[in-house]
C-alpha cells in the first residue's frame, strides 16, 4: 500500500494545476511549522513534508502519471512492470494484470477501462525519482517574501535543507534553533479594589489577522472574546497571558497576548501589598474621650470599630483579617489599617483654658 497523494491535498483525480496550487496554500497555512507551537512541531514537520512531496508528485506531469498507473512505491523505487510490445497478446496481457499495481495508498487503476483504445504508457527507462525541497515548493507558491515580509529565502537554512532520504534538519531560524517567537502584546487591564478584593470577570474582545484555509491562506481580520477569571487578592503587575493570540504572518509564531492587572484608584481605601490602609480623622475631645468609627467594607458589609483608649497623633489602629484577600493563601486575608489623625481647636477662650487647667492638671 503506497501514500494516497490525492487524499493528502484534499483533491479529487481530476485536479487541474490551478486546484493542486489552491489545495497546497490551504493546507501549507495549517501545517507549515512555523505556524505551530514547539510541542506540535514534530508532527507539522512530518505533515508538512508528506504535503510538500505530494504537490511535487502531482504537479509533475510524468511523476504524476508514473504514480497513477504504478503507485508510490514503483515512482521511488524506479522499479517497474515490464512495458507493453507491439504484440497484441502481451497487450491485452498487460492490460488484464495492471490492476494489481496500486495506485496511491490502496486505491487501485484499471488500465482496460475500454478495450476499444491502448492508454500510452509513460517513458520509465531514465526516469529517477529525485524530490524538490520543501522550502522551494513554498517559496514558489508564497512568493520570496514569504518569510514575514523581509526578503530572505523563507526556510533556505531552517527545516527544509534534505533531500529525500534525509530526515528534517533542523531549525536555525534564530541562534539556538528555535523558530521565531514574535514580541509579547502587553495591555492594562484597569480593575477596580472591589473587583480584586472579591474576583470578577471581564470579558475582553480582541481583533487579530489570521490565515484562513478557505481562503486558499488569505489573511482575514477575526475577532475574539476572551474571558479574564480576576481572582480574589490579585496585585497590580499579575499578568494573565494567552499563548499565541497576536497576529498570524508567515514563518512567525504569533506572539503572545498579555493583560496586565493594574489598580483603580479607590475613594477611601489604599492598598498596601495584603493589607488596606483608611485615613481617618478624629476631633481632640473624640481622642480623648473615645468613638466609634462606621466603615463600610470592600464587599459591602458594615464594620464597627469602638476608640476606647485615648488616640495620640500619629496612631494606627489594626483590625486583623479584613484587609486584602491573599491569593495564594485562600480563607486568608491582611489587616486592616486605620490611620488616625487628631484635629485640634484653631482658637481657645480663655474660659475654655481655664476649664482645660482644671480637668487635666491632676491627669496621669
Amino acid at each position: 500500500m503506497g501514500v494516497d497523494y490525492y487524499n493528502i491535498l484534499k483533491v479529487n483525480r481530476h485536479a487541474t494545476d490551478e486546484d493542486l496550487k489552491k489545495a497546497y496554500k490551504r493546507m501549507a497555512m495549517i501545517w507549515h511549522p512555523d505556524k505551530n507551537p514547539s510541542h506540535k512541531r514534530p508532527e507539522a514537520e512530518a505533515k508538512f513534508k508528506l504535503l510538500s512531496e505530494a504537490y511535487d508528485v502531482l504537479s509533475d506531469p510524468q511523476k504524476r502519471q508514473i504514480y497513477d498507473l504504478y503507485g508510490e512505491e514503483a515512482l521511488k523505487s524506479g522499479q517497474f512492470p515490464p512495458s507493453s510490445s507491439s504484440s497484441a497478446s502481451h497487450n491485452q496481457s498487460y492490460a488484464s494484470t495492471s490492476a494489481s499495481y496500486p495506485r496511491g495508498a490502496g486505491h487501485y487503476y484499471n488500465a482496460n477501462n475500454n478495450n476499444n483504445q491502448t492508454q500510452q504508457q509513460p517513458n520509465t527507462g531514465s526516469f529517477r525519482f529525485n524530490p524538490r525541497n520543501a522550502d522551494d515548493i513554498y517559496e514558489e507558491l508564497f512568493g520570496a517574501d514569504a518569510n514575514g515580509g523581509r526578503g530572505n529565502r523563507g526556510f533556505r537554512e531552517g527545516y527544509f535543507r534534505n533531500n529525500y532520504n534525509n530526515g528534517f534538519g533542523t531549525s536555525s531560524s534564530t541562534s539556538n534553533g528555535e523558530t521565531r517567537k514574535a514580541a509579547a502584546v502587553e495591555n492594562l487591564l484597569p480593575c477596580s479594589l472591589e473587583e480584586l478584593y472579591k474576583g470578577a470577570k471581564k470579558k475582553m474582545r480582541i481583533s487579530r489577522d489570521v490565515f484562513d484555509p478557505s481562503l486558499s491562506g488569505k489573511l482575514r481580520t477575526l475577532e475574539e472574546i476572551l474571558t479574564i477569571e480576576i481572582k480574589p487578592g490579585w496585585k497590580r503587575g499579575t499578568k494573565i497571558t494567552f499563548p499565541e493570540k497576536g497576529n498570524e504572518e508567515p514563518g512567525i509564531i504569533p506572539a503572545d497576548v498579555i493583560f496586565v492587572i493594574e489598580e483603580k484608584p479607590h475613594a477611601l481605601y489604599k492598598r498596601d501589598g495584603n493589607d488596606l490602609v483608611v485615613n481617618q480623622e478624629i476631633t481632640l475631645l473624640e481622642a480623648l474621650t473615645g468613638r466609634t468609627l462606621e466603615l463600610t467594607t470592600l464587599d459591602g458589609r458594615n464594620l464597627v470599630i469602638p476608640l476606647t483608649d485615648i488616640i495620640k497623633p500619629g496612631a494606627e489602629v489594626v483590625v486583623p483579617n479584613e484587609g486584602m484577600p491573599i491569593s495564594k493563601e485562600p480563607g486568608k486575608k491582611g489587616n486592616l489599617r486605620i490611620k488616625l489623625d487628631v484635629k485640634y481647636p484653631s482658637r481657645l477662650t480663655t474660659e475654655q483654658k481655664s476649664e482645660l487647667r482644671r480637668v487635666l492638671a491632676n491627669a496621669p
